[in-house]
């Protein structure tokens, strides 16, 4: 058992001084409020939860920057996905392993708690299953163990290369199962990571299944998370209302039960009635604001969402850069560039950074099927400490320095992380850090001879 004291801690009553938080195996046992610190309490700054990740690519870490040269036609997404297809077709298990154990130690050290892996890296190079159907899975169980993130684990459906069942292309064939092979990887993903991980289903888009896969594959799913990318793209919603008729947000709803266990990945195109359906649902959309922007996706209407009390959370994608404060702010300031005006997040008269940190927290923790998201008795034990003697932060306090560390660059100030309980970075820095960097450089080397990169 371990407690915390903390100088001040955000909680759901808000705002408070001298604040006691124990820790009782991997969840928050009891939270004391204007309480004297005790012999051996752990004496901390500023108390925050720490947000869940909600969507995580984690092998395209080793990509950041590589798809930054324009090309002789007109760069996309599209483009992008081929060279991210490269990568896919090059990684062994052992570089998926080190990736994966990289990005998580970043992901830590910026303040996010735990993680939702969309893994869609299934089989061998020449697209046949693993001995160990589960292999891939293993390795980024392994990264998530070694570096003490929480992880939520989603497997990937993924049959075809377009709406209407089109095949899948030669690339996508580390990808690819169909529904018995499917539910077979689920079953060993689950024997294989224990009940320390949560194991949900992820078709990965309605191009990439048919309707019937579809509804296989969430049927899977059992009370666990499901996640689905959704409306990315201007051209996924072309091509989708030329296949249905429909949108593909509204082609979801009307054939699909979406519910609480729901998180719409990006939801980036989504019209006036596509809002306040998702919001009625309770589902979570899953916001990447750096990597749509990186991509060229658009923009998510997040202040008329969170105007019709949609829930939605941050995730770091592609993770071509990680950080929580930077996704927040990326959020808000696409919002202002759109619609030429300020803190369009926020509540009249009350904090934008406090606005956007708590609804992710509370989506994020959500979106992962993890009881995480606030500092109350109960809840997993997913907890940051921000230094409160800072001079970024000086004579401010509370909801300002929320604001400061999303909107004024304030990267210092995470001084601890703790995990599921487990205490995984002190003073900012992870602690396997060199280890794991060590190993992720010889990766790098690996692979940029591998594919020429």
């Amino acid at each position: 058992m371990t407690t915390l004291h903390f100088e001040r801690a955000l909680t759901p009553q808000g705002w408070a001084s001298n604040v006691r938080v124990r820790i009782d195996g991997a969840s928050i046992g009891a939270v004391e409020l204007d309480s004297a610190a005790e012999a051996g309490d752990e004496r901390c700054g500023i108390g925050v939860p720490a947000i869940g990740n909600l969507h995580s690519h984690a092998f395209q870490r080793a990509m950041a920057g590589l798809a930054e040269r324009r090309g002789d036609a007109a760069d996309s997404f599209w483009t992008w996905r081929d060279a991210m297809y490269r990568l896919a077709l090059a990684a062994t298990p052992d570089d998926v392993e080190a990736i994966a154990a990289q990005a998580y130690v970043e992901m830590l050290e910026a303040g996010f708690g735990a993680v939702a892996e969309f893994h869609y890296l299934h089989h061998d190079v020449s697209g046949a299953p693993y001995a160990n159907r589960a292999e891939i899975a293993e390795r980024i169980g392994a990264a998530a163990a070694e570096t003490g993130v929480g992880l939520t684990l989603l497997p990937v459906f993924y049959a075809r290369a377009g709406f209407g069942g089109a095949p899948a292309r030669a690339e996508q064939r580390r990808f690819v199962n169909d529904l018995d092979s499917y539910a077979a990887l689920l079953v060993d993903c689950r024997r294989a990571l224990g009940p320390a991980v949560r194991v949900g289903v992820a078709p990965h888009s309605l191009r990439a299944a048919t309707p019937e896969e579809l509804a296989g594959a969430v049927a899977l799913a059992g009370d666990g998370p499901i996640h689905i990318h959704i409306a990315e793209q201007t051209g996924e919603i072309d091509a989708c209302v030329a296949w249905s008729g429909a949108r593909p947000v509204r082609w979801l709803f009307d054939h699909a039960d979406i519910d609480q266990r729901w998180c719409l990945v990006h939801a980036t195109h989504v019209d006036e009635g596509e809002v306040r359906a998702i919001s009625r649902s309770g589902a979570v959309a899953g916001l990447c604001p750096i990597t749509e922007a990186n991509l060229g996706d658009g923009v998510f209407p997040a202040a008329a969402f969170l105007d019709a009390d949609g829930r939605f959370g941050v995730g770091s994608d592609s993770n071509v850069e990680i950080t929580v404060s930077g996704e927040l702010r990326m959020l808000e300031y696409a919002q202002r560039l759109v619609q030429r005006a300020r803190n369009l997040c926020a509540r009249r008269g009350g904090s934008t950074g406090r606005a956007l940190f708590g609804a992710a927290a509370a989506g994020g923790a959500q979106a992962l099927g993890r009881r995480g998201g606030a500092l109350a008795p109960g809840a997993v034990a997913d907890i940051v400490s921000l230094k409160g003697d800072s001079p970024l932060i000086a004579g401010r306090a509370d909801d300002a320095i929320l604001d400061t560390w999303i909107f004024g660059g304030a990267r210092g100030l995470v001084d601890c992380v703790w995990s599921g309980g487990c205490k995984v970075v002190s003073e900012g820095r992870h602690r396997r850090r060199e280890t794991i960097a060590a190993r992720f450089g010889d990766t790098l080397k690996r692979l940029a001879a591998a594919t020429g990169a």
